[in-house]
């Protein structure tokens, strides 16, 4: 083996673990956005509930009162 194949095989063995890399951090980075996303939705929809709730009984009390 010459020393021209070796440095061959690490500089392609460096740019497969750097596309392995590059890769992950891009699928992780999107889940956890992704992931966010639907925490935030949660939390809105749980307010719109409780808003919508409030109303509710906001509108049956103000009737039962006239």
């Amino acid at each position: 083996m010459n020393q021209d194949s070796v440095y061959s095989k690490y500089i392609t063995m460096n740019k497969l673990i750097l596309s392995l890399f590059l890769s992950c951090i891009i699928f992780l980075s999107s889940c956890q956005a992704i992931a966010g996303i639907f925490k935030a939705g949660v939390w809105v929809g749980i307010f719109i509930v409780i808003a919508i709730l409030a109303l509710i009984i906001y509108l049956f009390s103000r009737s039962k009162n006239n």
